[in-house]
């Protein structure tokens, strides 16, 4: 392999490239934690770290997707799929905990299914083709719903739901073991499995060979379209369980629940290139990342900034992590 030489104005920028998402998150710390006294406060921390874990399961998925070349835009649709899933059966059909996590979950991989069959075996490109799965979705869901959220004791044709949100379930999004919320545990389980996966197993190196060139991988004997197929039903598996996460933490299911995560997600995982100078898509930067938009958005929602002015800081957020990505991808080229 060809030794990588930057020039001394890349080197520079690498170098404050590799730690700028660190400076950037102490430094939002510092000036939310000097401009409100409740920012610093361990209920505080403990709701970022909630509306963190889902977000960073998303751009979870996102990031597998982006590993193997492709894109997956559909998580948001399936994050919202799983909150109505798991609200029909528990609601609707007044089933238990293992029902309600199973058919988000095989939502979730039904519809990485999907994604895959259009961009491998119809070759469609991928943005598109998950653009055209997420309205799918959403037509989906509306259809089932007609539109409405499903939460306890909702009034249905003749008299009210029997069903309900169970314990066992909301301990999910708002339970805590000690003074860890669980969904903390959770995320790190996922992200640390993960890592594990792409960095240390054949099948999760070969992810990065199909991303880095799908023609090399292909003559080196890898299976490339089964190596997108697994990314994207992981895809699905990941946003669906951030749905889940979702549905357990605010009680219903909403259509478009997860909508909102998506930009989210996306600017998390496309965060992740620039951290600690990789240049790609990794778990690790993806996780960061997600930390800094939760704790940034926290402090502007504590700074009372209206949730639609919000969008501009996100959008800015995701203009400047493509710009990132980009500049890296030149700088290792």
């Amino acid at each position: 392999m060809a030794q990588l030489v930057l020039k001394p104005k890349a080197r520079r920028f690498t170098g404050i490239g590799q730690y700028g998402t660190l400076f950037a998150i102490l430094a939002l710390i510092a000036v939310f934690g000097v401009t409100n006294d409740q920012f610093l406060t361990y209920a505080n921390f403990s709701d970022i770290i909630k509306s963190v874990s889902i977000v960073s399961l998303l751009a979870l998925g996102v990031t597998f997707s982006l590993i193997v070349g492709g894109f997956d835009l559909s998580v948001g649709s399936t994050a919202s799929l799983a909150t109505v899933g798991a609200a029909s059966s528990l609601v609707l059909h007044s089933q238990e905990l293992l029902v309600a996590l199973l058919v988000p979950i095989v939502l979730g991989v039904l519809v990485g299914l999907l994604n895959a069959l259009v961009t491998i075996k119809f070759r469609l490109p991928d943005l598109l083709a998950t653009l055209a799965i997420m309205y799918v979705i959403n037509g989906v869901q509306l259809t089932y719903t007609k539109g409405f959220s499903i939460y306890d004791n909702m009034p249905i044709e003749g008299g009210t739901a029997s069903g309900r949100f169970i314990p066992s379930f909301l301990f999910i999004g708002q339970g805590s073991i000690g003074p860890v919320p669980f969904v903390a545990i959770l995320m790190v389980i996922f992200f640390a499995g993960a890592h594990l996966f792409l960095t240390y197993s054949k099948t999760g190196r070969e992810f990065y060979y199909v991303g880095s060139n799908v023609e090399a991988a292909r003559r080196s004997g890898i299976a490339v379209n089964r190596i997108k197929l697994y990314a994207y039903v992981l895809s699905g598996l990941f946003a669906a369980i951030g749905g889940i996460i979702l549905a357990s933490r605010i009680g219903t299911g909403q259509v478009s629940a997860g909508a909102p995560l998506l930009m989210d997600a996306v600017a998390a995982a496309y965060i992740g290139y620039a951290v600690f100078g990789t240049g790609r898509p990794n778990v690790v930067g993806t996780l960061i990342g997600a930390v800094l938009i939760g704790i940034l958005l926290n402090g502007l929602t504590m700074w009372d900034v209206p949730y639609y002015a919000q969008d501009i800081v996100k959008g800015t957020i995701l203009i400047a992590a493509l710009g990132l990505s980009y500049i890296q991808k030149k700088q290792l080229t």
